[in-house]
C-alpha cells in the first residue's frame, strides 16, 4: 500500500455516494472503483467523480470489484440483506472492509460474521458513525470522563421523518431491513453500550406500524416496518437505557436528544442544534452549561452532521497504524441482538433475555 489507499464503494445508492462524497475531501484516500448491479446507480456515481474531476472504475458486481485489483480498502454500502452475503467474499481477501450498519439484519449472521473476522489481519469495520458526530462525542467523552459520576439512566430520542425511498423500495419490508429497530436503531443501541461500558441483559419494548407507509403496495404487500417505540434495556451493571422513536414527527425542532444521568449530574445532547448541556446536582438549574459543539476536522457535513468524515479519517488511521477497529464486528452483533431481541418482546409481548437472543440459531 502506498501513500494514497485506494478506496472501492460496493453499492452506490445514497450512502454509497455519501461516503464517496467523503472520501473525495480526504487527504491520503482514493477513490478508484465503485460496484452496483443498477445502472442508474452507476451513474450517479460517475457523476458524483466527474464534479470532481476524478475517473471511477464502474462494476456490476463487488466479485469483479474484488478482483480488478484497484483497491486496498473497500466500503459495503449495499441494502442490509446482502451484507451477510458481500462480506462472505470479501473476508478470505486482504482488503480493509468498513460495513454500514447494520452489520447483517440476523443475528446467526453476524455470529458467523464475528467468527470468520477473526485473526484476519485486515480491519473488519462497522459503520455506526453516530459515535463520531461531535455533540454526541462530546457528551460519550463528558461522561467517560466522570461528569455524570456513575451512569444511571441514558435516554436516547429521535422523532424524524419517514424512511426516505430507497432503489426498488428494499427498506419497506422487514426481512430486508432487519426491522426498524435493527436498521435504524442500532446506531442508538451502539451508543447505550458505548455510553454505559456495561453489558446488555434484558429488553423490554412496545411499539407498532400506526402511520407510515399503510397506504402503499408492492406486489400486493403492504409495507410491515415499525414507525414507533418504547424500548428499554437494562444492563448488568444495574444502569437502564430507554429508546424513544417517532418516525411520523417531521415537527420536532430536535430530530436526536440524548441524556445520560448519573448520581452526580448530567450531559444532554442535542441535534441538528449540536448543543450540549452540562449540569450537576450541586450547581442545580442555574449551573447548567450549554455549548454548540462543532468539530473543524470536518471537511463534508454531508447526510450526518459530518459523523461520516471523521468516522473515515479514524478508519484510514487505522489502516495505517494496524491493529483492531474502533468499531468492530462484536459490537455490530450486540447492536443488531438488542434490535432483535426488541422486536420479539413486541410481538410476544414480554421482556427478552438478551442470551435468549444470542444463544438461538434463527435469531
Amino acid at each position: 500500500m502506498g501513500d494514497v489507499v485506494r478506496y472501492g464503494i460496493i453499492g452506490s445508492g445514497m450512502m454509497g455516494l455519501e461516503h464517496l462524497r467523503n472520501l473525495q475531501l480526504l487527504d491520503g484516500a482514493e477513490v478508484t472503483a465503485i460496484a452496483d448491479p443498477h445502472p442508474e446507480s452507476r451513474e450517479w456515481a460517475t457523476a458524483v467523480a466527474d464534479l470532481a474531476g476524478d475517473t471511477l472504475a464502474t462494476f456490476e458486481t463487488h466479485g469483479d470489484l474484488v478482483g480488478s485489483g484497484l483497491c486496498d480498502a473497500v466500503v459495503i454500502a449495499t441494502p442490509n440483506m446482502t451484507h451477510a452475503a458481500v462480506l462472505d467474499d470479501l473476508l478470505p481477501t486482504d482488503l480493509h472492509i468498513l460495513v454500514e450498519k447494520p452489520l447483517c439484519t440476523t443475528v446467526a449472521d453476524c455470529r458467523r460474521i464475528l467468527e470468520a473476522s477473526a485473526g484476519r489481519e485486515a480491519l473488519v469495520w462497522v459503520g455506526l458513525e453516530y459515535r463520531y458526530m461531535p455533540p454526541v462525542a462530546r457528551l460519550i467523552r463528558e461522561v467517560h470522563a466522570g461528569a455524570v459520576g456513575r451512569v444511571h439512566m441514558v435516554s436516547i430520542r429521535e422523532h424524524r421523518f419517514p424512511f426516505l425511498p430507497k432503489v426498488g423500495d428494499w427498506n419497506r419490508f422487514s426481512r430486508n431491513t432487519g426491522g426498524t429497530l435493527v436498521e435504524k436503531c442500532c446506531h442508538f443501541f451502539d451508543l447505550m453500550n458505548h455510553i454505559t461500558g456495561a453489558t446488555p441483559v434484558r429488553v423490554l419494548a412496545s411499539g407498532a406500524q400506526d402511520v407510515n407507509h399503510l397506504d402503499e403496495v408492492y406486489d400486493g404487500e403492504v409495507p410491515d416496518i415499525l414507525d414507533n417505540a418504547f424500548v428499554i434495556v437494562d444492563y448488568d451493571d444495574a444502569s437502564r437505557a430507554l429508546l424513544d422513536l417517532c418516525m411520523f414527527a417531521e415537527g420536532s425542532a430536535h430530530q436526536e436528544e440524548l441524556s445520560v444521568v448519573g448520581d452526580r449530574g448530567k450531559v444532554e445532547a442535542f441535534l441538528p442544534s449540536a448543543e450540549v448541556r452540562i449540569g450537576t446536582r450541586t450547581g442545580g438549574r442555574d449551573g447548567v452549561v450549554t455549548e454548540v459543539v462543532h468539530d473543524d476536522r470536518v471537511a463534508y457535513e454531508g447526510f450526518h452532521h459530518g459523523s461520516s468524515y471523521l468516522e473515515h479519517l479514524d478508519f484510514l488511521a487505522a489502516i495505517r497504524r494496524g491493529g483492531a477497529p474502533d468499531v468492530g464486528p462484536a459490537d455490530g452483533l450486540l447492536s443488531v441482538a438488542m434490535g432483535v431481541a426488541a422486536h420479539r418482546s413486541i410481538e410476544e409481548r414480554r421482556a427478552v433475555d438478551l442470551v435468549e437472543v444470542l444463544d438461538d440459531p434463527d435469531a
